[in-house]
């Protein structure tokens, strides 16, 4: 058996710029036969310029490209019914050529398919619906449940109670977390700074989106700073870029606090240099309503750093049920109360996240090669372990 791995293009900002990597690693150590399906880059820029998530044009060209390589690796006889094919994203475009092509091909040339799935419209939250692409985009997703042999992967019980009331119909699996490499993070921050020696910093690492809910951080620093007895704190935005967003009142609202001194933003950070905020940074909060698991937790949490989370959708399952590093949502009272514990002490189950998340890739491969069925969730009983604490 051989998978062949369909990655995703490489932004400076986010976190495919590692993604390959921490797969490949993973794979060498497994012993896994693979093959990197290669695509080219529209630009050498790595930067998101139209769009939020990925780049709209980049995102198209690479996975184009990929899939006329794809094709051709298929129509020389290279992929069989005993490989796999493992999709990073499940939006590829050209991912129609794969049942065009597999309906009328020989039983011996039709491989498994597994496409991981981020969000999209199953997700009321995801950016598709706020620039009204979602009604074509459930049909596509329609569309990829009809592949034969396909597999879909999400990334959290409650991503798949979302697949399962959108009817879809392809064998779901949990993989409880999202692709991360522990030791690949680790090798970039020569020594994680002490806790005590960290400055009183709070850190907001997510998109300034409007489904992040940047007016409840911003809300909250008003609370704070209103307050005498509380501790001076910075407040910060860690960004890979230009400060941006799907709402531009979000970004104006920022750089007026910046210019007041009560919001500090980090904007157009490569990756080391957001590490080494981190790496002296006491808390990193969340309160995204959009949010299946985040890398952000797990780069944190690696980087000996508090995490600060609302008890919403995929994180109890992330946090395994954690209290103390959960809050009420969205209760701005019970966030605070919460982080001004957080900003004293580092939490005892420091490094438990990442943890989890760094065996990610592991419970793919586990799927994929028939040891993981465990985590399959398409039968009556799939809520049974929405509560159970996963490590």
């Amino acid at each position: 058996m051989k998978i062949f791995y369909m990655g995703l293009e490489p932004y400076e900002g986010r976190y495919t710029l590692q993604l390959q990597e921490w797969t490949e690693r993973v794979y060498k150590k497994r012993g896994v036969d693979y093959v990197v399906v290669p695509g080219t880059t529209i630009d050498n820029s790595k930067a998101i310029v139209t769009g939020q998530v990925l780049d709209a044009h980049g995102r198209s060209y690479f996975g184009m490209s990929q899939m006329m390589n794809l094709v051709r690796m298929m129509k020389n006889g290279e992929i069989t019914s005993e490989d796999a094919i493992f999709f990073e994203d499940m939006f590829q475009p050209g991912i129609e050529s794969l049942p065009y092509i597999i309906q009328q091909s020989p039983e011996q040339y039709r491989p498994r398919i597994y496409l991981r799935c981020l969000a999209q419209s199953i997700d009321p939250d995801d950016f598709v619906h706020v620039w009204g692409m979602s009604k074509w985009m459930s049909l596509y997703e329609q569309m990829c449940n009809e592949i034969p042999n396909v597999h879909i992967l999400a990334t959290n019980e409650e991503m798949v109670a979302h697949m399962r009331i959108a009817n879809w119909s392809a064998p779901i699996y949990n993989i409880s977390g999202l692709s991360f490499g522990k030791a690949e993070v680790l090798s970039r921050v020569p020594v994680i700074k002490p806790f005590e020696q960290r400055s009183m910093r709070v850190g907001f690492g997510a998109r300034w989106d409007q489904e992040k809910q940047p007016g409840f951080f911003m809300d909250m620093i008003e609370h704070w700073n209103d307050s005498p007895i509380l501790p001076k704190v910075e407040f910060a935005i860690f960004s890979g870029g230009p400060l941006r967003s799907n709402n531009e009142f979000y970004v104006k609202r920022a750089r007026m606090m910046a210019e007041q001194g009560t919001l500090k933003i980090y904007e157009n950070l490569k990756k080391n240099e957001y590490y080494e905020l981190l790496n002296d940074t006491r808390v990193l909060f969340n309160c995204a309503l959009q949010d299946w698991v985040s890398n952000t937790v797990s780069e944190a949490d690696t980087l000996g750093c508090n995490v600060l989370f609302p008890a919403y959708r995929s994180f109890p399952e992330t946090f395994a049920n954690d209290e103390t590093r959960l809050y009420v949502p969205w209760s701005g009272r019970d966030a605070m109360n919460k982080l001004k514990i957080l900003l004293t002490k580092p939490s005892p189950s420091i490094g438990q996240i990442s943890d989890w998340t760094d065996g990610t890739i592991d419970r793919m491969i586990d799927i994929m090669t028939g040891k993981g069925e465990q985590w399959r969730r398409d039968g009556k009983h799939y809520r049974t372990p929405v509560s159970e604490s996963k490590y």
